[in-house]
């Protein structure tokens, strides 16, 4: 499945446009590689890292969205591995 169309099936960006605007500034990582492509595919497994509403998120890919679906649907598709404030020592 491709990268925008995952963020956009799973709610955690409200529209492909912006899946497509983030991926295409280089801000996201699949597995530790950075994504310039948004048809980059994501595959059951892969660990996915994007900046959101101002906090790094570190997720896991459960299972691929067939459709965008109501959001209890769309958080059974992946693990939440972490979520980094950016408040760290100074």
């Amino acid at each position: 499945m491709r990268l925008d169309k995952y963020l956009f099936c799973i709610r955690l960006l409200k529209s492909r446009t912006l899946a497509q605007a983030l991926i295409e500034e280089g801000r996201i990582r699949i597995d530790g590689r950075r994504v310039e492509k948004v048809s980059e595919p994501v595959r059951v497994g892969s660990v996915v890292t994007l900046p959101l509403r101002g906090a790094i998120r570190v997720i896991r890919v459960v299972a691929l969205p067939v459709r965008r679906g109501p959001a209890s649907e769309a958080r059974c598709q992946y693990e939440e591995l972490g979520v980094d404030g950016g408040d760290g020592p100074q």
